[in-house]
């Protein structure tokens, strides 16, 4: 009576009277992410910071198990008395299997703790598959909760590209500005370096003065012989005296050049240097601007494709005939345990019977 009879009467009055039919829809998912070509350095550098697809499956199934989750079937408003609370009130439903049928524990978490045995996320065996599975006491309530559920999941992953997306160019585009401003100071300082010293490139310019020196020493070579054969075949010729005001006066432009191209800190060759670490720093700040412009078009084309996304394999269905609970299997499942325990306990009293005799 106590291990058998008791137990099978009482799963049967469950099973058979109070237990309502319990109805199961099902939907199936996938995260997806494009196919990419092999990233370059650039490529790495932007990716930083973007979750993976086991990041994003992992947070579309906790945002499904969360309060959150709870909170968007209610559809706003008191949360213990939105729409899953009335749907696992209703009046349709089997007394035992309400929310809260004795009242013990009315609150949200009590109503969460409902919540999370009604829903259920896994991976399919040896898949990277998602089911949802919801479980109601009416069909269309079974389906409308899972088809909202599978809605909450695709917009977090949604959110979370959005904002893996909005770092990512608002870091590209922060390393533009930075770049820019450096390169325009860069070009201010040269600009007013030149502004300063008069000389717009000290390479040229001597190059320039080179040419212009060698031409003088040409003149005054060819001054000095002119003069040299003068004074020997005409020593008393006026113009001799000429051609040494002459020769002297080359001399002095030619020493007022080489002054000029080297020999002081104002010399071409004393404001080369500087001009070459101006130069030098203006071309690196031009070339950090294009590497920064090159990586902004790229987080723009990262941008513009979606990272990841959720792929629907079974959309949520609406069963037509309840699924739980087994009522023959339950019944048959306490028979069978309660002639277990019947035959344990038969043992034990003979053992304690033979034992005392």
């Amino acid at each position: 009576m106590l291990t058998v009879a008791a137990p099978v009467a009482l799963a049967t009055v469950y099973y058979g009277a109070l237990a309502g039919d319990v109805y199961v829809s099902e939907s199936r998912f996938v995260l997806r992410m494009p196919e990419r070509q092999a990233p370059t350095a650039l490529g790495l550098l932007l990716k930083g910071g973007v979750a993976s697809a086991g990041d994003e499956a992992g947070a579309a199934q906790s945002v499904v198990l969360s309060r959150d989750g709870l909170m968007a079937l209610n559809g706003g408003g008191d949360p213990v008395r939105g729409a899953f609370a009335a749907a696992y009130t209703a009046r349709d439903v089997a007394w035992v299997d309400r929310f809260n049928v004795l009242n013990l524990d009315p609150g949200f978490e009590g109503l969460y703790r409902y919540f999370r045995r009604k829903v259920q996320v896994a991976y399919a065996p040896g898949t990277t598959i998602s089911v949802l599975t919801v479980r109601a006491y009416a069909p269309d309530v079974a389906q409308a909760f899972n088809a909202r559920l599978l809605g909450l999941a695709e917009s977090t992953v949604n959110r979370l590209n959005a904002r893996a997306r909005d770092d990512l160019m608002r870091q590209a585009e922060g390393e533009v500005q930075d770049a820019r401003q450096r390169a325009e100071a860069a070009g201010r300082a040269l600009a007013a370096y030149r502004n300063q010293t008069g000389v717009v490139d000290p390479d040229r310019q001597a190059t320039v003065q080179m040419q212009m020196v060698g031409k003088l020493q040409d003149e005054l070579i060819a001054t000095k012989a002119t003069l040299r054969e003068m004074a020997r075949v005409a020593p008393e010729n006026p113009q001799i005296g000429a051609l040494q005001a002459r020769a002297a006066e080359l001399q002095v432009q030619i020493g007022a050049q080489g002054a000029a191209m080297a020999g002081g800190q104002r010399s071409l060759a004393g404001r080369a240097e500087r001009y070459s670490q101006l130069l030098l720093a203006s071309q690196i700040a031009d070339k950090q601007l294009t590497a920064a412009f090159a990586s902004l078009e790229e987080a723009r084309s990262e941008a513009r494709r979606k990272q990841v996304y959720i792929e629907r394999i079974v959309e949520p269905n609406r069963p037509d005939r309840a699924e739980e609970p087994r009522r023959l299997r339950g019944i048959l499942t306490v028979l069978i345990a309660g002639l277990v325990l019947h035959g344990i306990a038969t043992m034990l009293l003979a053992g304690l019977r033979e034992h005392h005799d």
